[in-house]
């Protein structure tokens, strides 16, 4: 994952400064851990939203090079207008909308990522991604298998979650026209299996330095941009209830489906997903047809991004994580 990027200029020292907020080796785990060390919750999570915000950095700093403008080191010229992230990169999502600095972004996601790890290993549990069907067909039948959805994430794609013989079962009897792929994960996360987890988080996430976004946001539980949740004076919204939102995150559905519609609604043109990238922009191809979009896996992609966001500058162009 890392490999590529520890090439940049810079890299080595953020990765250094990011390893100390979460409490470990980064580098190591995103370049020569084996696949059974990062699928633990505790480092996988850290490791997602720190290769987010590394090649978030060097999107930046690339287009400083050319951009006098730009400001690699804080991040105050954004790439574009609109910035959400699914699941664990919405705390990513929340540092390039300036709430978090990429530090504090790194070591709040530790402290969820631990207690989710320990709420995970309270019960077993699981979680299975539903492809195809009858949209409603397929909500009553994760509902008849007694799970919850997880992630609704638009495109013809819902993530189920609870316990394995929930997920077993819907396995077994599949949504007509629609197939269950049981994921590997530590747990049903979003659902009340993180109930303990959301308890410990809590007082973690709303007291964590945050600053109001400085840029338009979207919130993973309904797609609505913060500017339009609570009575925030700030034209982007309120910290407090990035933090609160971010807390309750942890046992709420993944609504991507919504952010996606909101980003139509809005008018986004042109998507830049952040690394580890690939999946967001599959579903944006699906469920927002006529976007353009760029995942940014290595340092190669790049210049694709800053390529598509100067082609639609002036109109939305926001990176997700």
């Amino acid at each position: 994952m890392f490999a590529p990027w520890l090439e940049l200029p810079g890299t080595s020292e953020l990765l250094s400064r990011l390893s100390d907020a979460a409490g470990t080796d980064l580098a190591t785990h995103g370049t020569t851990s084996d696949a059974e060390t990062i699928k633990d919750t505790a480092v996988a999570q850290p490791l997602l939203v720190a290769a987010s915000l590394v090649s978030f950095r060097a999107l930046l700093a690339r287009r400083g090079s050319g951009d006098a403008t730009a400001d690699p080191a804080t991040g105050s010229a954004p790439l574009g207008d609109v910035t959400a992230g699914h699941s664990v990169g919405e705390l990513a999502a929340a540092a390039v909308a300036g709430v978090l600095d990429d530090e504090g972004a790194v070591g709040l996601v530790a402290h969820r990522a631990r207690h989710m790890a320990t709420a995970a290993a309270a019960a077993p549990s699981g979680m299975a991604a539903v492809l195809g069907g009858d949209p409603d067909e397929v909500l009553a039948a994760i509902e008849a298998a007694g799970l919850s959805p997880a992630n609704v994430n638009g495109g013809g794609q819902v993530v189920a979650a609870g316990s394995p013989e929930g997920i077993s079962a819907l396995t077994e009897n599949p949504p007509t026209r629609a197939r269950v792929i049981p994921l590997q994960v530590a747990g049903a996360f979003h659902t009340d299996y993180m109930a303990s987890a959301r308890e410990a988080f809590t007082p973690v996430a709303t007291a964590w330095p945050a600053q109001d976004p400085t840029m338009t946001l979207l919130s993973n539980a309904d797609g609505a941009a913060y500017a339009t949740i609570g009575a925030a004076t700030a034209p982007h919204g309120a910290a407090a209830d990035v933090l609160a939102r971010l807390a309750a995150q942890v046992v709420a559905p993944v609504r991507w489906d919504l952010c996606q519609a909101t980003m139509l609604e809005l008018g986004v043109t042109g998507m830049i997903e952040l690394a580890p990238g690939g999946v967001l922009t599959g579903l944006a191809r699906r469920a927002m047809k006529g976007v353009e979009t760029v995942a940014v896996k290595t340092p190669d992609d790049l210049d694709k991004a800053l390529d598509l966001a100067s082609r639609h500058a002036g109109v939305p162009a926001g990176p997700t994580a």
